[in-house]
């Protein structure tokens, strides 16, 4: 049956009911129609328009999208476009190349006609000065990670998967996390399933998080029993100098029947689960309680 899984509960409701129509047509379709939901609403600090700044004052803006086929687009440091994940699917359907960053995703944007736009809200400007006035460097905690990932499931069993962010607030000018990387932020195989992450984005590139998400189903684990494996491997990693209460690291996953899992480092990962007509908030387990 057709589905969409999106992190984070309370932005992924909206953004599934506003991608239902899409799935109609196909699971890539979904994906681009969640992500796109919340690069525009200027409430979700972490994705898109209004998103936090880095430790310069500017909004960059990372995404990816992955297709049935296993062909994937991604943009990172995008400073003119909310729609970032439009624009990674346009890299992947018609240019040769993965990924494209900085000024040239920000040049091919304008070449397919995406209009230029401040991506700096008010509250982002606002938020960036009283954090330069402070001095005070943002705790890179919990509340501080908050990616958009998305798989869907259309009628035809074609898996997708899209991730978009605006990174981690206040963080240091060029650095890119998991979000626009194949394999850490986002991986698909329609034979097997697929998977994506949010958190702390470093936890997911050391690890290559959702390829090892996949290759466990691959083997014949189920998607829960897969991501909890996962959050473990990356709970081996040395973080310092983070505390590990004060990282997070999620995944969820769907294979390619259709079924869910969901597992984070530490508590607080929801999700929202779209299937047979129903939108609902799941809570996930956690390996730190």
């Amino acid at each position: 049956s057709q589905k969409i899984v999106t992190t984070w509960g309370e932005s992924g409701l909206p953004a599934n009911i506003s991608a239902i129509p899409s799935l109609a047509l196909s699971a890539l379709d979904a994906v681009e129609a969640v992500a796109t939901y919340a690069e525009e609403d200027p409430l979700n600090r972490s994705v898109g328009y209004g998103g936090y700044t880095d430790s310069s004052g500017k909004v960059t803006l990372d995404a990816a999208i992955m297709n049935h086929l296993g062909r994937c687009g991604a943009v990172a440091g995008v400073t003119h476009t909310a729609s970032v994940t439009r624009l990674a699917r346009r890299v992947m359907e018609i240019t040769p190349h993965v990924l494209l960053v900085g000024n040239g995703a920000d040049n091919f944007a304008k070449v397919q006609g995406f209009p230029p736009r401040n991506l700096l809200s008010p509250q982002s400007q606002e938020d960036y000065l009283k954090w330069k006035d402070s001095q005070e460097q943002m705790k890179e905690g919990l509340q501080n990670h908050d990616t958009i990932g998305s798989i869907a499931l259309d009628s035809e069993g074609r898996l997708a998967a899209s991730c978009s962010t605006s990174g981690l607030a206040y963080r240091l000018q060029g650095r890119v996390g998991d979000s626009p990387i194949c394999g850490a932020g986002l991986f698909v195989d329609n034979r097997v399933g697929a998977a994506v992450a949010t958190g702390h984005g470093e936890l997911m590139l050391r690890t290559a998080g959702c390829f090892l998400v996949v290759e466990l189903m691959r083997r014949g684990e189920t998607p829960q029993d897969a991501c909890v494996e996962a959050i473990k491997r990356v709970a081996e990693l040395q973080i310092e100098p983070w505390k590990r209460e004060d990282v997070q690291c999620c995944f969820l996953a769907m294979n390619s029947a259709g079924e869910i899992g969901a597992f984070s480092l530490n508590q607080g990962f929801t999700y929202a689960l779209y299937s047979n007509g129903e939108n609902k908030i799941i809570k996930s387990d956690s390996l730190n309680s």
